[in-house]
């Protein structure tokens, strides 16, 4: 740890998306004494040197009023995709050797894993935090008839991808600039992977949901 103590951390927190099942910006909904959003920042303000947030005028002057603001908080602007937000994000990092990118909408992140997901970024490049799944999972193809299960996969094997993901930043950046025009990527790691990287998981049993309708902060 005395080596990571060295090492400069940037985390970037998502806020750009529309909330459109949730009926209103759900990064300001009240969550116990604080927003959704200040929930979020304050898992992470203490592991890592600078926070940058693409987000809309709203949630900036939102934060810059909030008791959690700190000069460690940066932001840069929305991009009309979370992969080009993340983008401009990255951009406006200041030349860190980690990178953490993480859901504005995850705000029951364990402080643990993110201490443990830059121990494993540093040694491995590249890092998604992931909980492994416990239903049974089928792969079907669909058909003029209808869905058709193919196949039975092994859940043992199967993880759900969360945030944070992490990665060395010089490495992402390169991938974002390579795909920052490219839709088809769901998250960052599949961008790692698609260029043969390897990406590691960590895992994490803990509730770290991404809050979607107003029935998850309950």
């Amino acid at each position: 740890m005395n080596t990571l103590n060295k090492v400069k951390i940037s985390a970037i927190i998502t806020s750009g998306g529309k909330s459109l099942r949730f009926g209103s910006n759900k990064l300001l909904a009240k969550l116990g004494g604080l927003s959704v959003i200040e929930t979020t920042i304050l898992k992470f303000i203490n592991h890592v040197d600078e926070i940058i947030i693409p987000s809309s005028d709203e949630i900036q002057e939102f934060i810059k009023k909030s008791k959690v603001y700190s000069t460690k908080i940066k932001f840069a602007p929305p991009g009309s995709t979370r992969q080009k937000s993340v983008y401009n994000a990255i951009l406006n990092c200041s030349n860190p050797e980690i990178v953490l990118i993480h859901d504005g909408a995850r705000p029951f992140i364990d402080e643990e894993i993110i201490k443990k997901t830059i121990e494993m970024t540093y040694r491995y490049s590249a890092i998604v935090v992931g909980k492994m799944a416990v239903d049974t999972i089928k792969e079907v193809v669909f058909n003029s008839n209808g869905g058709k299960i193919v196949k039975t996969l092994n859940r043992k094997t199967i993880f759900q991808a969360q945030t944070p993901q992490a990665f060395d930043y010089e490495l992402i950046k390169k991938i974002h600039q390579k795909y920052k025009d490219n839709p088809d990527f769901t998250d960052d790691s599949s961008m790692v992977e698609n260029e043969g990287i390897d990406v590691y998981i960590l895992e994490n049993n803990k509730k770290n949901i991404k809050i979607t309708t107003k029935d998850d902060l309950y």
